[in-house]
């Protein structure tokens, strides 16, 4: 049983290292249905939403050693957060076109292993937050958003850690942003296609939620 957690959570990490390069998205427009922050295929982020996510990240880091530094660190939270707020909505069309879920047991154990590897709960939860913005309640989400990119390789046939295969699996999610209509409110900056971000963020798909890739650049 330890063996299989063990091989889920260097897969995952595997997909995290070679999708960090290449963040997309595409879309095309800039202005949001009034009120929203953001529009992903007729389907409102309000303002409200982001703002509470973005206040999540806020509280906890305030409450954490050193949160004022990591608050001055995470100066453009807002516009990161609206970012992923997408990403995930797009992540989770392509997982539904390409018939693949993920259980709540799934996350639920990919979550026990990291946390192992972090030393604990809490230690997982202080590291997420420093390391990446992520609030405590978020990490199950970003786990989930992970796994679903893992399952969207194998449903295609895509071997992520092949030559072509970073490539091949951009492409694929590219092609199901293409027709979800993104839209997003000036007011926290243009959607620039030929990039795929938001306001010049360069925010990798997925990340190495285990903090060991952070750690041992600190450590360097």
């Amino acid at each position: 049983m330890e063996s299989r957690h063990r091989s889920s959570a260097l897969t995952l990490s595997a997909a995290a290292a070679l999708l960090a390069a290449t963040p997309l998205l595409t879309a095309c427009g800039n202005d949001a249905h009034p009120g929203a922050a953001a529009t992903v295929k007729g389907d409102r982020i309000s303002m409200a939403q982001l703002q509470s996510r973005v206040g999540a990240v806020r509280d906890a880091q305030r409450e954490a050693p050193q949160g004022e530094q990591m608050i001055k660190q995470s100066g453009k939270l807002t516009r990161s957060t609206l970012d992923g707020m997408i990403r995930e909505r797009i992540v989770a069309r392509a997982a539904e076109k390409a018939g693949v879920g993920v259980t709540r047991r799934e996350v639920q154990r990919v979550r026990a292993e990291l946390e192992k590897q972090a030393g604990g709960k809490k230690q997982l939860e202080a590291a997420l937050l420093r390391q990446q913005a992520v609030a405590p309640d978020e990490i199950d989400d970003r786990i989930r958003m992970q796994l679903r990119v893992e399952k969207i390789a194998r449903a295609k046939g895509i071997d992520p850690t092949s030559p072509d295969g970073n490539q091949r699996l951009n492409a694929e999610l590219s092609r199901v942003s293409e027709d979800m209509r993104i839209n997003v409110n000036p007011r926290y900056g243009t959607w620039d296609a030929k990039t795929s971000t938001l306001a010049g963020a360069r925010t990798p798909w997925l990340r190495d939620l285990s903090g060991e890739a952070a750690d041992r650049s600190q450590n360097a």
